[in-house]
């Protein structure tokens, strides 16, 4: 996935409101752009390591067969080390990788 090369930071950075809300004119519209966008980034992620987790997983586990892997804690601290979805999301609309559409607009010109 895309999310794992960039150099998108893994801690908060502070950001001016005139570059968020430059590409709609309006903050909120861009708060809500960038929300629905790491709703799917988180989406994907989960998606992802479901899948890699499932491999690890056994019909007769029971709760005294609890063991360790240690492939699955790597896995599993991997994404937790990746960052967060609303900081990946917030790099790639500040980036202009993000589509987006007013729907507004489509609605006047009817």
């Amino acid at each position: 996935m895309e999310f794992k090369k960039g150099g998108v930071p893994n801690n908060t950075v502070t950001r001016k409101l005139t570059d968020i809300d430059a590409p709609t004119d309006n903050v909120y519209e861009s708060v809500v752009i960038i929300a629905k966008r790491a709703n799917q980034i988180a989406t994907e992620m989960k998606q992802e390591l479901n899948r890699k987790l499932a491999d690890f997983s056994s019909t007769t586990d029971s709760l005294e067969e609890t063991f360790e892997n240690r492939e699955q804690i790597e896995i599993s601290r991997y994404y937790e080390r990746l960052p967060k979805p609303a900081l990946i999301a917030t790099e790639e609309f500040l980036e202009g990788k993000v589509y987006f559409r007013d729907s507004s607009e489509t609605e006047q010109a009817n």
